[in-house]
């Protein structure tokens, strides 16, 4: 996702759905969801208009796939990383038997010393994949990739 308006839209979405819905009067359900018109209207509301195809683009080329549609697509909640209290009713999965640890090279002496801690956020980020763990730890720079077993 290039385009800076759809950027924009990314960033704005994942603050409200994520961090903040209440500064747009929005109340998640259970499961993290609001209706996509109430969304749509609250950021109109709010003079930060955004196009139903606009926020369809987001959630289908979001590359952390931040976004997700029910399947009516009538509602839309932010897939992780909330700082609100939601309970996103996710299912268990078994994981496969190697996860993979993405993270910027300034951070390998901490964790050689300490291992991985979760720091400010809720979980240690795990991938199932060598790529998605690559593309998590260039954004600090350098990236180191540490296995996990």
């Amino acid at each position: 996702m290039k385009n800076s308006r759809l950027v924009k839209i990314s960033k704005y979405l994942s603050y409200h759905l994520r961090h903040h819905p209440e500064k747009l009067g929005l109340e998640l359900t259970v499961g993290g969801w609001v209706e996509v018109e109430q969304l749509l209207r609250a950021c109109q509301k709010n003079q930060f208009t955004i196009l139903p195809n606009e926020l369809e683009e987001v959630v289908a080329n979001n590359d952390k796939q931040r976004f997700a549609f029910d399947q009516g697509k009538t509602l839309i909640r932010a897939n992780q990383g909330h700082s609100v209290n939601v309970d996103l009713q996710l299912e268990p999965v078994c994981p496969p038997d190697i996860l993979y640890h993405g993270t910027g090279h300034q951070a390998l002496k901490s964790i050689c010393q300490q291992g991985l801690k979760k720091m400010a956020r809720h979980h240690v980020h795990l991938s199932k994949d060598l790529t998605s763990a690559q593309k998590v730890g260039k954004r600090r720079g350098r990236a180191v990739i540490f296995e996990v077993n």
